[in-house]
């Protein structure tokens, strides 16, 4: 893996990235308080038949921050920004949590950028008590609250892979700038539904992914994306639950490998 940065105009300054392989472009996006290396195990197995460009979200790892009060319209627009920088055409997008929110939204606003898109973890229209919690965190951290260990309760059991994914994790929210994931959390809260009348428009082949153990990006969701989008497609990975992507890797790879084989629309 290669650390990379795209020197983007403003707003936006400096995105960092890792990247890998060669061949037909794939680019992740990773969740709140995670860095590009959350990918990790995505990165080492499917750069050996693509190019594989993993992104820091804006105000993660080596990237710029988001203007005061961005939104989730914001980073979609961000996103837009480096794939216009990049220049490689339609490219395969995958997000994860947060990343899922922005890599759904690029899809509904800018059809040219996907070729198709890999929602994984990720939230569709929250019931109004979910909404509702998570705003509260939402505001907790933008009031300075740092709470590592409920996060790291709900998104990890007790198997020895979750207890492995769990201390990576834990490095990279610990080491996170607190600015940038209060602001990625608070578009993350209010986005559940920003896009989600637009799935309807996706034409591309949509792969709607998470663990049934996840109490936040739920099998009902996942299966709500895939059934909105004309190509939509429902994965539901037993026994794991918020990072399956680190948890389960064989299995989150292997439908990877599936989503990257589809045909693109003609």
């Amino acid at each position: 893996m290669t650390p990379t940065t795209l020197p983007l105009s403003e707003p936006y300054g400096p995105v960092s990235c890792l990247r890998a392989g060669q061949g037909a472009p794939l680019v992740l996006i990773h969740g709140v308080g995670m860095q590009s290396a959350a990918w990790g195990p995505q990165i080492e197995a499917l750069s050996e038949t693509h190019q594989v460009i993993a992104l820091d979200m804006p105000g993660h790892g080596g990237s710029a921050s988001l203007p005061e009060g961005a939104e989730l319209p914001d980073y979609v627009a961000w996103l837009h920004a480096v794939l216009t920088a990049l220049d490689l055409g339609p490219v395969s997008l995958a997000g994860h949590s947060m990343g899922a929110l922005i890599a759904g939204g690029s899809a509904v606003c800018h059809p040219g950028n996907a070729a198709r898109v890999a929602l994984l973890n990720g939230v569709f229209r929250r019931s109004a008590g979910a909404r509702a919690a998570v705003e509260a965190r939402a505001a907790e951290i933008r009031a300075g609250s740092f709470d590592l260990e409920t996060p790291l309760a709900r998104w990890f059991g007790e198997s020895a892979a979750d207890q492995a994914a769990r201390a990576k994790v834990a490095g990279w929210l610990s080491a996170v700038n607190l600015a940038g994931y209060a602001a990625a959390y608070t578009a993350f809260a209010r986005g559940d539904s920003t896009y989600a009348e637009g799935f309807g428009g996706i034409r591309c082949p949509l792969l709607a992914l998470t663990g049934d153990g996840d109490p936040n990006s739920t099998p009902e969701m996942a299966e709500a994306m895939a059934q909105a989008a004309p190509r939509g497609r429902a994965v539901v990975i037993e026994g794991h639950r918020h990072m399956v992507n680190l948890t389960a890797p064989a299995e989150v790879n292997a439908a990877l490998r599936d989503w990257l084989n589809e045909e693109e629309p003609s």
